[in-house]
């Protein structure tokens, strides 16, 4: 098939997912077109069958805010036209699937698009009283709707009354690049100390700072390290909370990774404290390398975790800190966890199965 693939570039999940959704369908033999503004993080240079397509912005003098979703509808009719694409997959509701459908109505309706939802474009940006009425309408004319978790598939229709069907396909990860590298744990090193690691865009919603006091208490009681691994508008403020409680010796900030595969093998516990979260991709990856997750009971955190972490209440540093130490202080409990999490990522989100899955909805709409 030739599919089109739009995406923010940014490192939050929709993007990452986006992304490697498009070598992964090149690697099956698909001709795959990336659109998005920028050149997407994750994207690797040199893949056989897939092309990236930028979204140009006109700086116009009369716009406040360049409008970005009429450039992108005209990028995607273009490369439409140019590449005879079959079907788009529009990743993140807004501005995507409204843009897909403008597109569409611009070609006079002979174009197809599956909108896949991610969390945040329903359960924030979405249910924004500006944005609610067209994201709706938008997912009303798409051909398909996916949903990344079961909270997530629920919300959409609680929120926006959507009366089309809304598939689960569940978030994947490459268990190949995303593996345990054999370095020893907490309690096989001779200082003991735990790593603990978050990895994320740091917006409000991740809720860094309660990342660092959970930290904070943790250190209080174990030799401990923290590593941030990403960027985004909260970083300077987590690094201060740390700095105010006297932590920010053991909190090392590594900014954004290319090689994110290689950080996470090397740590003991992986902590997020988001404030909502339909999914959670970084911490399915360091399921993945065989890392325990500890993380606040929001959304879908608990499909993707199951049994192999732990969960606190929402805005509870000192819960989450506790659910920390269980894990940190018991060995048998860590190196039970770590097998069950590893195993956990690889028997159920595999790339290979969801992507066997989403090829299947591309089938479906285009018959």
């Amino acid at each position: 098939m030739r599919i089109g693939i739009v995406c923010y570039p940014t490192v939050g999940g929709s993007g990452v997912i986006a992304t490697e959704m498009a070598h992964a369908l090149a690697k099956r033999g698909h001709q795959v077109h990336l659109i998005s503004y920028d050149r997407p993080s994750r994207l690797r240079r040199g893949t056989p069958g897939l092309q990236f397509h930028q979204v140009a912005v006109s700086a116009y003098p009369l716009f406040r805010y360049p409008p970005y979703d009429l450039a992108l509808a005209t990028r995607m009719l273009e490369v439409r036209e140019e590449a005879r694409v079959d079907l788009f997959h529009v990743h993140y509701a807004i501005p995507h699937a409204v843009s897909a459908f403008l597109a569409r109505s611009m070609c006079g309706g002979c174009l197809k698009f599956v909108t896949t939802l991610h969390g945040t474009d329903i359960t924030v940006v979405g249910a924004d009283r500006a944005y609610l009425r067209p994201t709706r309408f938008a997912l009303e004319q798409s051909d398909a709707i996916t949903a990344v978790s079961r909270y997530l598939a629920d919300e959409t229709h609680l929120v926006f009354g959507v009366r089309k069907d809304v598939e689960v396909i569940a978030n994947f990860v490459d268990t190949e690049r995303f593996k345990p590298d054999g370095s020893p744990r907490w309690h096989q090193r001779a200082d003991g100390e735990r790593i603990l690691v978050h990895s994320s865009n740091f917006r409000p919603v991740k809720r860094i700072a309660d990342v660092v006091r959970a930290f904070a208490l943790v250190a209080q009681e174990i030799p401990a390290r923290l590593l941030l691994v990403g960027d985004g508008p909260d970083r300077e403020h987590a690094l201060a909370v740390a700095a105010d409680l006297g932590c920010s010796g053991r909190v090392e900030h590594l900014g954004v990774s290319d090689h994110i595969e290689d950080v996470l093998p090397k740590a003991d516990l992986f902590l997020s404290a988001s404030e909502t979260e339909s999914f959670g991709l970084s911490m399915l990856e360091a399921m993945s390398c065989g890392v325990p997750c500890v993380s606040t009971a929001v959304g879908g955190v608990g499909e993707v975790l199951g049994d192999t972490g732990l969960l606190a209440p929402f805005g509870d540093p000192h819960a989450l800190a506790r659910a920390a130490l269980q894990i940190l202080t018991d060995s048998g409990k860590h190196t039970s966890l770590a097998a069950a999490a590893r195993r956990r990522a690889v028997e159920q989100f595999a790339t290979d199965a969801i992507v066997a899955r989403y090829v299947d909805l591309y089938e479906r709409v285009l018959k």
